[in-house]
């Protein structure tokens, strides 16, 4: 988006704004005024410390850190359950509209520089940690869950205790396409790339693309050049 010298003077005043006690909430529907929506609204991001969070988000977490360019867009919900950890998003991450970040029960989310997860994308950490390195490309309607129910015979699944294995690692420069799931205990290394609907429940390994349910590695990046 380009922008007159006016238009960064008044952007630049309402943001700084945005970022001081009772005046945030406030000053940032003023700083969204004449800004365009969804992607035509990052650049505010850069504009205050805290980075940019929409008025429309609701954040119901006591242990959201956010560094400097994070962007939290329209509807995202960022949800604290009891027992639940903290949630870091690191300088640059952008979370588009209608992502969920929860944790509860000892889970929690980090999400490494520059990462983009699109709308529609589910965190949910309960018992262990997610974690989602740098530079990592996350398409819509993706799901991470760090954590299982118990289904022993002759008791109603939801009174069973959930259970983990470790929860979830995704390296740096990873690339999940649409409507990826990412069960727990599951490790996907550096510049993998998972195909468009697939389910992961295993290991896959750096430079692999992995595709299916459950997913299974086709092929290498390596082999591609």
């Amino acid at each position: 988006m380009k922008l007159s010298p006016l238009n960064k003077l008044w952007f630049r005043f309402w943001m700084r704004l945005g970022n001081v006690g009772i005046f945030e909430t406030v000053a940032t529907r003023v700083a969204c005024w004449s800004a365009p929506p969804f992607y035509g609204r990052v650049f505010l991001a850069s504009l205050g410390a805290g980075g940019f969070v929409s008025p429309s988000a609701t954040v119901w977490h006591q242990e959201l850190e956010t560094d400097r360019g994070v962007y939290i867009d329209d509807r995202v919900l960022v949800y604290q359950d009891e027992g639940g950890g903290p949630v870091r998003l690191e300088k640059g991450v952008q979370i588009f509209r209608d992502c969920i970040i929860q944790t509860g029960l000892g889970g929690s989310v980090s999400i490494a520089p520059r990462t983009t997860v699109q709308p529609r994308c589910q965190f949910s950490a309960y018992m262990s940690p997610i974690h989602i390195g740098e530079d990592v490309q996350i398409a819509p309607n993706c799901a991470f869950y760090s954590y299982d129910h118990s289904f022993r015979p002759r008791e109603l699944i939801k009174k069973q205790p959930l259970q983990s294995k470790g929860g979830i690692v995704v390296e740096d420069d990873v690339w999940l396409g649409i409507g990826s799931i990412i069960l727990d205990g599951v490790r996907i290394g550096r510049g993998a790339v998972i195909g468009a609907g697939s389910v992961v429940t295993r290991n896959i390994e750096e430079g692999a693309i992995a595709v299916g349910a459950p997913a299974r590695v086709v092929k290498m990046r390596a082999d591609l050049a």
